[in-house]
């Protein structure tokens, strides 16, 4: 039985079954209102069954009117997470109408690090998942010239062979994370940019944890909330980014979607 319980103005239901033998969590802003609105699915890192890592994001994700869906997976997988990516996905879009409301072509796809990575392939090869396009993708602190599991290639070599219609990106990144350079982000950002992909690059003076508003506990050996400091300013914006993905009102000068060919910012 999923737990249920509010955290200050967030209602988050905790371990709901999803297939594939993983559960998620579900972010919403309480009271609800405002009407229908997209969905979010936030995928976490490389780090085994880690979605309460992103519990503060999620939250700050959450305050801004939005759902948000935060599942488990595994990198270690044989598949690599794949099921567990995919499994997510097609839970989240079976059930879009009762999460936020509106339909699967509503649904932001984000992730952080090697989720995030697993985002971008399927924002650029839409055949790996039956055609199915996102409302936007948000990668944080992702490399992109890695494999993927949901793909089998990089971001990179998937957007190059791509013949897909454009969906607007938004990356975030770090530019002391010494996990993942900030060089790769600029240089998917380029790539998207030169192909006239709508993009936006935000780099904040943090590291690979701090772009979802962590930081590493080397004796817990995971990522906790950041109390200070730069990592929480970046996991604010990351919020913001995801928020301004899906078109959230109460976004300062948010837009729907970054401009087609957008040069980088950063």
């Amino acid at each position: 039985m999923p737990d249920v319980h509010t955290e200050s103005e967030t209602r988050i239901e905790r371990g709901v079954p999803c297939g594939q033998g993983k559960l998620l969590d579900i972010y919403r802003r309480e009271p609800a209102g405002g009407g229908p609105a997209p969905t979010v699915l936030l995928w976490h890192g490389v780090g085994p069954d880690e979605r309460d890592v992103l519990e503060t994001l999620a939250v700050q994700t959450a305050g801004y009117g939005l759902t948000v869906v935060v599942p488990d997976w595994r990198s270690d997988a044989p598949d690599g997470g794949r099921a567990h990516l995919l499994g997510s996905l097609d839970f989240t879009r079976e059930r879009a109408t009762g999460l936020g409301g509106l339909a699967d072509d509503a649904i932001v796809l984000a992730g952080w690090s090697r989720g995030g990575r697993s985002a971008a392939a399927i924002g650029v090869r839409p055949g790996a998942v039956g055609g199915w396009r996102p409302l936007g993708v948000v990668c944080l602190g992702a490399a992109y010239t890695r494999l993927t599991p949901v793909t089998g290639g990089s971001p990179i070599e998937d957007l190059a062979a791509t013949g897909a219609a454009p969906v607007p990106f938004w990356l975030v990144h770090g530019t002391e994370d010494a996990t993942v350079p900030v060089a790769a982000s600029r240089e998917f950002a380029a790539l998207l940019a030169r192909r006239g992909w709508p993009v936006r690059l935000e780099e904040q003076p943090t590291d690979h944890a701090g772009v979802i508003g962590t930081e590493y506990d080397p004796s817990a050996r995971r990522c906790v909330p950041a109390t200070g400091g730069p990592a929480v300013a970046a996991g604010r914006l990351s919020a913001r980014m995801i928020a301004e993905a899906a078109g959230a009102t109460g976004v300062p000068g948010a837009t729907r979607a970054p401009g087609a060919g957008q040069e980088p910012s950063g």
